[in-house]
C-alpha cells in the first residue's frame, strides 16, 4: 500500500501551502488537484469552449496536455498547458471561479478521476483538494480538512494580491468566496465537505507554522500506527 495524506478544504485556508510543506517534510509526491480543474477551464476558454458545455469539457479533460515541472534554479513549480507556461495564469481569482464552475460538471470530474489517482506513487502522496478524502482517496491513512471563515480567507487573499501589486475590492472578494463555497458545497457530485473520519482544523486564528505543526504531528501519529 502506498500511503496517502489528504488535505481538503475551501480556498484561502492554507491547504496548498500546508500540503507542500508536508510533502517536503515527508519527501513524498504532491497532487494539487485544484490546478487540474483550473487547467481544464483555462484550456477550454483558450479553445473557445463554453464552460457549461459538459461533453466538450469532459473530452478535453480526458486528454488534458499538461506538465508539472520544477524550475531548476528556484525550485518553484512550473505548470505547462499545451507547452505554454500558465503557472501564474491559473492562480488568478477569475481562474479559480472558472475552475469552480467546471468542477461542478459530473463528466469532467469523472474524466479527471484516474488522472488524479495516478499521482499515488512511492514513497507516498500528499493530496490537496476538495474531495481528496471523500472521493479520490477514501482509504487515505490521514484525512485533514482545513476551514476558516469567508471573511478571514478573503483578508488573506486580499493581502496576497496587494503584495503582488494587484488592487481588488475586499468586499468583492468576500462575496466571490462565499459564492464559490456555496457552488462547491452544493454540487451534485463530490461536494465540498469533510470526510466522516477527517480531522477538522479551523485555521481562522492560526498561522501557517502552527497549522503545519499540528498536521505534522498527526502525520507522525498515523504513520506510526499504520506501520505497526
Amino acid at each position: 500500500m502506498i500511503p496517502v495524506v489528504t488535505i481538503d478544504g475551501p480556498s484561502g485556508t492554507g491547504k496548498g501551502t500546508i500540503s507542500r510543506m508536508v510533502a517536503d517534510r515527508l519527501g513524498w509526491h504532491m497532487l494539487d488537484s485544484g490546478a487540474l480543474y483550473r487547467l481544464v477551464a483555462q484550456g477550454a476558454l483558450r479553445h473557445g469552449f463554453q464552460l457549461d458545455n459538459e461533453t466538450l469539457l469532459a473530452d478535453y479533460a480526458l486528454n488534458l496536455d499538461v506538465q508539472f515541472l520544477t524550475d531548476s534554479t528556484t525550485g518553484e513549480p512550473i505548470v505547462q498547458l499545451e507547452n505554454t507556461d500558465v503557472t501564474d495564469d491559473i492562480r488568478t481569482e477569475v481562474a479559480g471561479n472558472n475552475a469552480s464552475k467546471v468542477a461542478a460538471l459530473p463528466a469532467v470530474r469523472e474524466a479527471l478521476l484516474e488522472r488524479q489517482r495516478a499521482f499515488r506513487q512511492l514513497p507516498g502522496l500528499v493530496a490537496d483538494g476538495r474531495d481528496m478524502g471523500t472521493t479520490i482517496f477514501p482509504a487515505a491513512v490521514l484525512k485533514i480538512y482545513l476551514t476558516a471563515s469567508a471573511e478571514i480567507r478573503a483578508e488573506r487573499r486580499h493581502k496576497q494580491l496587494k503584495e503582488k501589486g494587484i488592487n481588488v475590492s475586499l468586499p468583492g472578494l468576500v462575496k466571490e468566496i462565499a459564492e464559490r463555497d456555496e457552488r462547491d458545497s452544493q454540487r451534485s457530485v463530490s461536494p465540498l465537505k469533510p470526510a466522516q473520519d477527517a480531522v477538522v482544523i479551523d485555521t481562522s486564528d492560526m498561522g501557517i507554522e502552527a497549522v503545519f505543526k499540528r498536521v505534522e504531528l498527526l502525520c507522525q501519529e498515523r504513520l506510526e500506527q499504520a506501520s505497526v
